[in-house]
């Protein structure tokens, strides 16, 4: 019987952190350059364009696997920022203060920040290819000077 494939735990984490990072980096790409969006932020408007080079940036980062820690957690600021100051004023609830993306990406950010998922981020495939490249420059069983 054939085995299934089936992507162990750090392999979730990790296409859940390249996912969140890249949907919060389109967030930033709507912000600074309008894509998708009624014109971009104007350049240093605070706290609009500021977030939208954080959302780019540490969403990007975040995404590839690259200084995942810090990245996240500035990312979970930014969104805890967003919605106390943006939508908690409108209401109690995220549901009453259109606030639930800023909610989400602020705890999964957070997590993300906990747990730094390796698994498929770039610091992990440079490790692997020069494992690799090593293990072909020395064959199993000769030594190495």
């Amino acid at each position: 019987m054939p085995r299934r494939l089936r992507p162990s735990g750090d392999h979730l984490l990790g296409l859940f952190r390249i996912v969140t990072g890249f949907l919060l980096a389109c967030h930033g790409v709507a912000k600074l350059f309008g894509v998708f969006d009624d014109g971009p932020v104007p350049v240093g408007l605070w706290p609009y364009w500021w977030a939208g080079l954080i959302e780019l940036g540490g969403g990007a980062l975040v995404a590839t696997g690259l200084l995942t820690r810090p990245a996240a957690l500035l990312c979970s600021g930014t969104m805890a920022y967003a919605y106390f100051t943006e939508h908690q004023p409108h209401g109690l609830l995220p549901l009453q203060n259109d606030g639930e993306s800023a909610a989400l990406y602020c705890w999964a950010f957070l997590a993300l920040a906990v747990l730094a998922p390796a698994a498929l981020s770039l610091p992990a495939a440079k490790l692997r290819l020069a494992a690799a490249r090593g293990a072909k420059a020395h064959p199993p069983g000769t030594a190495v000077t």
